[in-house]
């Protein structure tokens, strides 16, 4: 979960939001954080108690709730794939020499995936995510730490422009939308969970534990990204780029420029495989999703390898196409996925809760029914605050 997580909710959105804006968004981010902690939790507690994955827990509640996420989730699969796709594709493009096409990299790397997961599985992706998530908070806690003894770059007397503004809401909710990451990401837990299961008991207290830490480890690197880019980008008269390659070299500089110029060719390896560990992530979560769904609606008889690589290829496939429609604009195609996953997340956050307050669960604590009562009010308030705005209600 915290591979999939890492990628462009921290590398771009945070350390954006800190570029920009300095300090200013560090709270809403930690808000959001924790206003979505419940419903991502969900996931991973109903497995434990119910024996069985969300998705089933859909479908038992009704055909109603089980075709919304259905729905959602095969929109969501492809949009996300593309747009973790086409930002690991414009890392490797900045870390290699000559000019690559990103549409041809973006079908290299969709191979090196496949490759993985189709001879791996659960095993492989296991395997991989645990070390890129090692070497990416070693090296962003290290060069936060030199960054905040170097000092900020910003003149003390620097005031920046304010992100509490109409004109800025588009940016805060395409911020939101993706962190810590997609709601979806609840129901491929729950699924990744049972998939463990298979290989080893998990007790309650063993999967919660691995979920917690998993969830506030990204939550915090989140806050870690935040600083580095108010510490380093803030206030300085270099323009804040999210295109293609620009993101990339402004990414890598950012490190080079606390840590060292030596550093730059090993940030730029370990941003890439953190970007490919989330592409690797997002390929396997959703394929199992869209596997599972269209096996528990009836439209395919076998839920096995052999279908869930087969939706894996399709899965692919769908998002190369988007890719290709989108031309590899990395911006459009990052800001339309994180605003989607924002506008879906209310939707989804239903869902996971009102399957955790089934009569046939245990109760949950009242600190934790508060705190999804306030989540709930948050995301469907902020959405359609951002559809009126979207429509040209607000002015």
């Amino acid at each position: 979960m915290a591979t999939a997580a890492i990628g462009g909710s921290h590398l771009v959105a945070s350390t954006q939001a800190g570029a920009l804006f300095g300090w200013q968004l560090l709270w809403l981010i930690l808000l959001v954080n924790i206003l979505k902690y419940p419903f991502f939790r969900f996931g991973v507690q109903y497995t434990l108690e119910q024996n069985e994955t969300l998705l089933e827990g859909y479908q038992r509640k009704g055909k109603g709730y089980f075709y919304s996420f259905v729905v959602l989730n095969v929109v969501a699969a492809v949009v996300n794939t593309a747009a973790v796709l086409i930002l690991t594709a414009a890392l490797l493009q900045y870390a290699l020499p000559g000019n690559w096409s990103l549409t041809l990299l973006c079908c290299l790397i969709l191979l090196a995936c496949l490759l993985i997961l189709l001879l791996g599985h659960y095993q492989a992706l296991d395997s991989v995510a645990k070390v890129i998530m090692l070497l990416l908070t070693l090296t962003t806690v290290t060069a936060a730490i030199i960054a905040a003894k170097n000092g900020a770059s910003a003149p003390a007397d620097y005031v920046g422009q304010s992100p509490w503004q109409l004109v800025m809401l588009g940016f805060l909710v395409a911020l939101m939308g993706w962190m810590p990451a997609p709601i979806e990401i609840s129901a491929i837990s729950s699924l990744w969970l049972t998939a463990k299961q298979r290989r080893q008991p998990v007790t309650r207290a063993q999967g919660l534990f691995d979920f917690n830490l998993g969830y506030w480890l990204t939550a915090g690197l989140a806050l870690v990204f935040v600083a580095l880019g108010a510490l380093v980008q803030y206030g300085t008269a270099q323009p804040i780029a999210l295109a293609g390659a620009a993101f990339a070299q402004q990414l890598v500089d950012m490190y080079g420029a606390t840590i060292g110029e030596w550093s730059k060719p090993l940030v730029s390896l370990i941003a890439f495989l953190c970007m490919f560990g989330t592409t690797i992530t997002v390929l396997d979560g959703y394929a199992r999703t869209l596997n599972k769904s269209f096996y528990l609606l009836g439209w395919q008889k076998v839920d096995n390898r052999l279908s869930l690589s087969s939706w894996l290829i399709v899965q692919a496939l769908c998002g190369m196409a988007v890719i290709l429609f989108f031309r590899s604009a990395l911006g459009p195609m990052l800001t339309f996925a994180m605003t989607l996953a924002f506008l879906t997340t209310p939707v989804f956050a239903w869902l996971n809760f009102s399957l955790l307050r089934g009569a046939d669960m245990p109760p949950l604590s009242k600190g934790l029914t508060l705190l999804s009562w306030l989540g709930l009010s948050y995301l469907f308030g902020f959405a359609v605050l951002f559809l009126c705005w979207y429509l040209g209600l607000l002015s």
